[in-house]
C-alpha cells in the first residue's frame, strides 16, 4: 500500500482551446507537480473538472499519470459521484487500472440520508477491493456534512476506508481509525498540527516545495518554522479562493509559463482584474511571473 501522506495535489485537468482533453499535457504537468514538491496526486477530482468529465476520459488521465508518475507518487483517483452505481463502476475501474487510492466525494445534491451515506461508502469500499479509500467531506459543495462519529463509524465498518479528506474546517481534529488530510489550504498547518497526515492541497501546483517545506518542518516538530512558512505562503491561499475553483489556478499555472489556463463551461476565464490578484501574489511570494501562456 502507498503512504497516503504529505502534499498531495489536486490536480487540474489540461484541456486544449476546443475544449478536448489534452493528454499530452497532463503528463508533462504530473512531472512538473512531482518533481516540484508533490508527494502524491489527485486525478479527476473537483479541482480537476471532475463534472465535466466522461469516465473514459478519468480512466484516461489516470492511466497516462501512472505512466509517467506512479513509481514515484501516489496516485489517486476522483471516483465519486452522487450515483453508487455509478461510482462503484468507476471505482472498480479505476482500481483495475492501477490507482492507488480512490477518493469518493459526499454524495451532492441528493442529501442522504446517514444510512444512505453508510450505504453509499460501504459499496463503493467493497469495490475498491484491496485498493484504499479516501472519504472526501466537503460540505460546502455537498450541502450535508459528514460527523466525525459518523466517519469514525464508516471507517469500522471496512477495512478499505482509510481517510477523509477533511473540507469541513471545524472538524480537523483526530478520529479512529482514520488519518486526516487537510482539504484546504489555508488549514494544511493547523491541520499538520493536530496530528494530520499531509493535506489534498490546489496552491501546491505553484508553491509545491514551500509546500513541501512546510510539510517536512510540521513533520520534524519544528512548528514555528511550519507557522512562519503558512504566513508567507498566505497571500497565494487568498488568490487561489478569489473565484470558484480550479479558474485562479489554471490562471496561476499560465501566469508562470506551466500550463495553459483552458476550462470546460461551466467554468470560464479569469477576468483580467483576477488575473492582476493572481499575479501580484505570485509575485509577493518570489514566483518568476512571465507574460502569459506556455508556447
Amino acid at each position: 500500500m502507498r503512504d497516503i501522506r504529505g502534499v498531495i495535489t489536486a490536480m487540474v485537468t489540461p484541456f486544449a482551446a476546443n475544449g478536448d482533453l489534452d493528454l499530452d499535457s497532463a503528463r508533462r504537468l504530473a512531472r512538473y507537480l512531482v518533481e516540484h514538491g508533490s508527494h502524491g496526486l489527485v486525478v479527476a477530482g473537483t479541482t480537476g473538472e471532475s463534472p465535466t468529465l466522461a469516465d473514459d476520459e478519468k480512466l484516461a488521465l489516470l492511466e497516462v499519470v501512472l505512466e509517467e508518475v506512479g513509481d514515484e507518487a501516489t496516485v489517486i483517483a476522483g471516483t465519486g459521484s452522487n450515483d453508487t452505481r455509478r461510482t462503484v463502476e468507476l471505482t472498480s475501474r479505476a482500481c483495475a487500472a492501477g490507482a492507488h487510492a480512490v477518493l469518493v466525494v459526499t454524495p451532492y445534491y441528493s442529501k442522504p440520508s446517514p444510512d444512505g451515506l453508510r450505504a453509499h461508502f460501504f459499496a463503493a469500499a467493497t469495490a475498491a477491493a484491496q485498493t484504499p479509500l479516501i472519504i472526501y467531506n466537503i460540505p460546502s459543495r455537498c450541502v450535508i456534512n459528514i460527523d466525525p462519529p459518523l466517519l469514525a463509524e464508516l471507517a469500522a465498518a471496512h477495512s478499505n476506508i482509510v481517510a477523509v479528506k477533511q473540507a469541513n474546517n471545524d472538524d480537523l481534529g483526530p478520529i479512529e481509525a482514520l488519518e486526516i488530510l487537510a482539504g484546504n489550504d489555508e488549514t494544511f498547518a493547523r491541520a499538520l498540527a493536530l496530528g494530520a497526515t499531509g493535506g489534498i492541497l490546489v496552491a501546491s501546483h505553484v508553491i509545491g516545495p514551500q509546500m513541501r517545506d512546510l510539510f517536512e518542518a510540521a513533520s520534524a516538530g519544528n512548528g514555528k518554522r511550519a507557522a512562519e512558512i503558512d504566513a508567507e505562503l498566505r497571500p497565494v491561499y487568498e488568490a487561489m479562493a478569489i473565484t470558484s475553483n480550479p479558474t485562479p489556478v489554471k490562471a496561476a499555472l499560465e501566469l508562470l509559463g506551466v500550463a495553459d489556463a483552458n476550462l470546460r463551461l461551466p467554468l470560464v476565464a479569469a477576468t483580467e482584474d483576477e488575473r492582476e490578484l493572481i499575479r501580484t501574489a505570485l509575485e509577493r511570494c518570489g514566483l518568476p511571473v512571465t507574460a502569459g501562456a506556455r508556447g
